[in-house]
């Protein structure tokens, strides 16, 4: 378990990111992960998300796997899974981040779901399955429109059906 003061001091360097030089953020928070036990998968998921957040997605990766290895869980594991199949996105690896954003449509369900659809619509476009992409795009954002919901929903529906 982590205690709060370390999530707090994580939170607050997140939080000043634009602060920093990519170099001396990632080294702020390799001190703060340092705190943590040898092979905490939370330590991974935080490198692996400055990497990422600083362009080194071969590096974000490689922690990323190791997070998920460690056991990462609860709402970092889902956020992983995004960060994750992103990262395979930006690689060149689409179809890698579409089975990985799919199988994560079907396991869980929460605030983030529609986080997940966006990014599985992006590695569909990547894939030439634009129809597809674009009906789950339309399809997330009817639920968060003032009217038309259902218009909505039925015409990304019929995307998929032509």
């Amino acid at each position: 378990m982590i205690n709060t003061g370390w999530e707090q001091r994580i939170a607050d360097l997140w939080a000043t990111f634009d602060d920093y030089e990519p170099e001396d953020f990632l080294l702020k928070l390799q001190g703060l992960t340092q705190e943590l036990p040898a092979g905490n998968p939370v330590a991974y998921y935080e490198l692996a998300s400055a990497h990422d957040s600083i362009g080194n997605e071969e590096e974000a990766a490689t922690y990323y796997r190791s997070a998920f290895a460690a056991g990462l869980t609860g709402s970092r594991r889902r956020e992983a899974t995004i960060q994750f199949a992103s990262t395979l996105r930006n690689l060149g690896r689409a179809s890698e981040s579409v089975e990985l954003l799919t199988a994560e449509r079907e396991a869980v369900s929460d605030e983030l779901d529609d986080a997940v659809t966006a990014f599985l619509a992006l590695a569909l476009t990547d894939l030439g399955r634009d129809r597809e992409a674009v009906s789950l795009a339309l399809d997330a954002l009817s639920r968060h429109l003032p009217q038309y919901n259902r218009s909505l929903s039925n015409y990304a529906k019929a995307l998929m059906e032509d």
